[in-house]
């Protein structure tokens, strides 16, 4: 009989079993173009998922570009929290992240959101806003898929409706896109 943890990790183990890799390589490739042609990567979340965007952020914007000598232009826009109050309170939670990407994104740059229910007001109007605006939207999502799934260029669902489970496997999903070009020097 499985103890309650041996349980757990045989379910985070299938959890990560369930990335898609020729995906994530293709996510590599999009990051690869971003990069060379000097776009803009946005990264955004709610909850432990905006925890995960600030953490890729800082690797692909710290390891990554030291790595490679020339730097990604990339942003969590869960790290401004005056202008994210700002925009919640004058406007709507719904505009947090779509209000951030109305000042800075331009066609052709990469927007990547992480959710585990797949279905966040403010990041299903955000991904809406960048496909309306030419820009190349990712989307890392759990078993539930979500609204997410149906609008994102690119999708990454994990198998699996554990939010712990869901975001730790995403986390993984950010550190190989990070260490791509750490360690391979794409």
């Amino acid at each position: 009989m499985q103890t309650y943890f041996e349980q757990y990790l045989a379910h985070h183990q299938a959890a990560i079993d369930s990335i898609p890799v020729a995906r994530v390589e293709r996510i590599v490739k999009l990051l690869k173009t971003c990069w060379e042609e000097d776009r803009q990567f946005f990264v955004f979340g709610n909850g432990g998922s905006a925890a995960n965007a600030s953490h890729f952020i800082t690797d692909l914007g710290k390891g990554a570009s030291d790595r490679l000598g020339k730097r990604f232009r990339c942003l969590s826009l869960n790290d401004n929290t005056a202008w994210i109050t700002a925009l919640g309170n004058d406007y709507s939670y719904d505009d947090v992240f779509v209000g951030q990407l109305q000042n800075y994104a331009r066609p052709g740059d990469l927007v990547l959101t992480m959710s585990v229910s797949g279905s966040s007001p403010n990041l299903v109007k955000a991904v809406q806003w960048a496909n309306e605006h030419e820009l190349t939207t990712v989307a890392l999502v759990g078993g539930k898929r979500g609204t997410l799934a149906d609008l994102a260029h690119e999708v990454i669902a994990i198998d699996s409706v554990h939010y712990g489970r869901v975001e730790d496997a995403h986390m993984t999903i950010c550190h190989m896109l990070c260490y791509a070009f750490m360690e391979n020097s794409i």
